[in-house]
């Protein structure tokens, strides 16, 4: 088994312009990178393929050039032709070896996970790190959310690298850093802030005061 590669702790962000109140997918991901977040994932459901080709090379240039790694969410196609740094697929997309068998030894994987059960089995994949959620309900993801109790098991059992995801916001994110998890996403909570980066330094905040 390669050795996986490292994630940043802190704030990791994921597009979506569903959800940044008209803010384009380049200038969220600007005002991310400029806040200090050190890995974007692109995620964009409904726009045609060219466009979402083009919003990714852009953003693909950006964070090469800021030294921010970028994961593309599904499309390992996509991310292929990009260069991207890595890919991130759910438990019904693609599975995580022919993911590598395309993109090779060097490239990160990430894979959503919704239960113990499916934590548990990523540890016997070649994956870099795993996705643990929804814990709360969300509009960014069509799944019931799995509660704090998933979450308090990854951190006691899973020896790799998690995201804590699913409807977090300002007001219980405590909930989840209490909890143990060094690595959390909040999609609508930051991109569909009116400032991105007066919120990621509240969040900032909260995260380092972790008592």
């Amino acid at each position: 088994m390669r050795n996986r590669i490292d994630i940043p702790a802190g704030l990791y962000g994921i597009t979506g312009e569903a959800f940044s109140n008209g803010k384009s997918n380049l200038r969220c991901a600007e005002d991310m990178i400029k806040s200090g977040i050190k890995i974007i994932q692109y995620r964009e459901k409904d726009k045609p393929i060219r466009e979402k080709i083009k919003d990714m090379k852009e953003i693909r240039e950006l964070c090469r050039k800021e030294g921010v790694l970028f994961i593309v969410n599904d499309h390992v196609d996509v991310a292929i032709l990009v260069d991207a740094d890595g890919v991130h697929v759910g438990q019904e997309d693609m599975h995580p070896s022919d993911v590598r068998a395309l993109i090779g030894p060097h490239k990160i994987i990430g894979l959503s996970t919704h239960s113990p059960e499916e934590g548990m089995a990523s540890l016997d994949e070649d994956i870099d790190y795993i996705g643990v959620g929804p814990i709360f309900p969300t509009t960014t993801k069509d799944r019931e959310a799995v509660g704090l109790e998933y979450l308090d098991f990854a951190v006691k059992n899973l020896d790799i690298p998690f995201v804590a995801i699913g409807g977090i916001k300002e007001h219980n994110i405590k909930e989840i850093i209490k909890a143990g998890a060094e690595r959390i996403c909040l999609v609508s909570e930051v991109i569909g802030a009116e400032d991105i980066n007066k919120k990621v330094k509240k969040l900032n905040k909260l995260m380092k005061n972790r008592n």
